[in-house]
């Protein structure tokens, strides 16, 4: 009887830790106030999302509509379930890259299955409480991770400048850094000055529209600006192109289960890819916005939901893409509504308004990325890293270097190997010894000076042992030495042995040893690794340090009589 109150406690806790991870009303309370500007700001990112949408699509080895698919459906789906209020959700550079391999050998076809199974990871992720995870990667790293992708994008436009002609996968690298050499080295000079004014205006209404009245959207009427004259000077400019103009049918992927064995590494790599960035993305979002912050077990759910969505009608992987979430936000969406009105104004294009918006040239949709690239990297941050500590500063540069260079994953693993050894240096470096005389003046014994107080401070783990281990054993000429652990923090298995070590290297040389002060939380790992074993007898632990001094004393006096 007395089991049924817990047992209903932990189902309702079940259940109310379930329905975080569901929507709500609430998600929406603050759309009465900003759905004029959330409005604004979905059709703008929904136009700037058209373009990369059909592009990562084909630089994937997928179809453009494949990516446009995507950006559709996993976009709506992560608007509705994720964990962050202006989160844009869709086809993503970072993994372009992860899928080229995968549609290299295992085909195509390979891509639905494996998104579908990657969905499946990154939901049960979620309900596994893993969001909280991506809290580990430091703020220099975030931060690094931020400069590397405005860099990124900022390097991404340059093809929508330098030439009109599309090129073909495999002609330039898919490093963005090296991409944009090559690019620059092949541009047509004829074409630049049509490019460049048009990037030009779309970058003047950005800075100038805020500044008459912040509720004008720079970027859109940029746009129409470049549009409308390109529709009736003659120029060369490269606009987006005929579209597709319908969506699939839904259905579940074809999936062999003899296979799924074989898939299982590419979707574990894609699910991973997807969580890390999505939520990485997310917490950029966050601090940008004042739209709150994201719940990242939420989010992992809503992106797992999204690339399963996705692959039902043929798609492929959709992550939280932070260039599209930085329109969304500069354009002053506020909440869900923006990234769904995105999801929409993109279906709205394949049904009914393709032909207009494939007439927008894509230097004037480069000119809205430059300026959201700049506006992502904050000097007075930058500033703060590298005036904080060189760890801080070292990992933030290597992060940004690397993600530039590499990928997100690769920098973020970096970034954090980075981190941590400057943190477990710098920690280890707060251990001390501290030799302490046993008394002084008309308190001193006879015989005192053979005793010898050994206070250790600070945590005692693996990057610190050893140290300490050849600091205490340089002690030499006593006939007992006092262990002194009250002020001992943090122990880990490896300082725990050290300390046996110390015991037994001690009593090796005939020197007794008392240990006083362990606290509650070490006794166990003592007595499993070996400490209190290694004393000479059980009545060498003590409590206080009067009582370990008398029984020191008492040692010498012993050992005197000896002699």
């Amino acid at each position: 009887m007395s089991s049924s109150p817990t047992a209903s406690a932990a189902v309702l806790s079940g259940l109310r830790r379930a329905r975080s991870l569901l929507p709500s009303v609430s998600d929406y309370s603050e759309t009465r106030r900003s759905w004029p500007k959330d409005l604004v700001a979905g059709v703008t990112v929904g136009i700037v999302a058209l373009p990369l949408a059909l592009g990562f699509g084909v630089s994937s080895g997928l179809t453009a509509e494949q990516g446009l698919i995507t950006a559709i459906v996993a976009g709506l789906l992560a608007a509705v379930f994720g964990g962050s209020h202006v989160q844009i959700s869709g086809p993503t550079g970072a993994m372009a890259v992860v899928l080229v391999p995968i549609v290299a050998t295992q085909g195509p076809e390979a891509v639905v299955a494996v998104t579908l199974i990657a969905g499946i990871i990154v939901v049960a992720a979620g309900l596994l409480r893993l969001g909280r995870a991506v809290s580990f990667i430091p703020w220099p790293v975030i931060e690094g991770f931020t400069l590397g992708i405005a860099a990124i994008i900022f390097l991404q436009q340059i093809p929508f400048v330098t030439t009109a002609t599309d090129a073909q996968p495999g002609e330039h690298s898919t490093n963005a850094l090296v991409a944009a050499g090559q690019l620059i080295g092949e541009a047509d000079w004829s074409y630049l000055p049509y490019s460049l004014t048009a990037v030009a205006i779309v970058v003047a209404c950005m800075v100038i529209a805020p500044k008459i009245h912040p509720s004008i959207p720079g970027s859109l009427v940029g746009i129409i600006i470049v549009t409308v004259l390109a529709a009736l000077l003659s120029n060369p400019l490269a606009t987006i192109g005929e579209i597709p103009r319908s969506l699939p049918l839904p259905s579940i992927p074809d999936i062999d289960l003899g296979a799924i064995g074989g898939l299982l590494p590419a979707a574990g790599t894609i699910a991973a890819l997807a969580a890390i960035e999505s939520l990485l993305s997310a917490r950029v979002a966050s601090s940008m916005s004042a739209s709150g912050a994201c719940r990242p077990d939420r989010e992992l759910v809503g992106q797992g939901i999204a690339s399963i969505g996705s692959s039902l009608f043929g798609g492929m992987p959709a992550t939280g893409a932070i260039a599209r979430t930085s329109v969304n936000i500069r354009a002053g969406g506020r909440t869900r509504l923006a990234s769904i009105v995105h999801a929409l104004v993109l279906l709205a294009i394949v049904l009914a308004a393709a032909a207009p918006v494939g007439q927008i040239p894509l230097a004037a949709l480069g000119g809205v990325l430059f300026v959201t690239a700049v506006r992502m990297v904050h000097l007075t941050t930058v500033r703060a890293i590298m005036r904080s500590t060189r760890s801080d500063a070292v990992g933030f540069i290597v992060t940004a270097l690397i993600t530039i260079s590499f990928d997100l994953i690769v920098a973020v693993g970096i970034g954090m190997a980075v981190a941590a050894a400057f943190a477990l240096r710098n920690l280890s470096q707060t251990t001390g010894v501290t030799i302490e005389e046993v008394s002084a003046g008309a308190s001193a014994h006879p015989g005192d000076d053979s005793i010898s107080i050994v206070r250790f401070d600070g945590p005692l783990f693996f990057a610190s042992s050893d140290r300490i281990f050849d600091e205490v054993m340089e002690l030499d000429g006593n006939v007992v030495v006092i262990l002194r652990m009250s002020q001992l923090e943090l122990v880990d298995a490896s300082g725990a042995r050290i300390l046996a070590e110390v015991v037994h290297a001690f009593e090796r040389r005939g020197i007794t040893v008392l240990i006083k002060g362990v606290k509650d939380s070490h006794v166990d790992l003592f007595r499993h690794v070996g400490v209190l074993r290694a004393l000479r007898d059980k009545r060498h632990l003590f409590d206080d340090l009067p009582s370990a001094i008398e029984h020191a004393r008492s040692h010498v006096e012993r050992a005197s009589a000896r002699s």
